[in-house]
């Protein structure tokens, strides 16, 4: 019987040789963005300077030659920062985010938006409404969705402000 953690050991060597035979990947000197949701694509390989991301634990801003990684996305705030200097934001609900060695970053949300899109109106009463859920949830599994609400409300608000 094989332990879990014995699992990276086996497999590593495997991707290590399958990442070295599909091809030697150039470092870019320009990073280039590629983000979209189910219903839009917002970039389709543009180059940009930078990218700051609500990564799951912190929010991360990348640049060309960063270092490969994936990361979750939690809700928040992604502003693109194009080549001629231009800022442009987008509130995301959640998702992914891949850089890989040649500089190319992909960004794939599960929901998506530019912020002008956003109503505060809508967004204060729907917080409204998942605190008075969260405060009067009589057990531990409604309790915790009214707080996932309301969190993702407050992500949505702030993002609105």
């Amino acid at each position: 019987m094989i332990h879990i953690r014995s699992l990276p050991r086996l497999v590593s060597p495997f991707c290590r040789r399958m990442s070295s035979s599909s091809g030697t990947e150039v470092p870019s000197n320009e990073l280039t963005l590629s983000f979209g949701s189910p219903y839009k694509v917002f970039y389709d390989r543009k180059i940009v300077k930078q990218v700051d991301i609500p990564g799951l634990f912190a929010y991360s801003g990348i640049v060309k030659d960063h270092v490969p990684f994936i990361t979750a996305l939690r809700p928040g705030v992604i502003q693109v920062i194009e080549d001629d200097g231009a800022s442009n934001k987008f509130f995301v609900s959640s998702g992914t985010a891949t850089f890989n060695a040649d500089s190319s970053m992909q960004i794939l949300a599960e929901e998506a938006c530019t912020l002008d899109a956003l109503d505060a109106s809508l967004i204060a009463a729907g917080l409204q409404s998942a605190q008075d859920q969260m405060a009067s949830a009589k057990d531990d599994v409604t309790k915790a969705e009214a707080q996932i609400a309301v969190e993702a409300y407050e992500s949505l608000a702030r993002a609105a402000e």
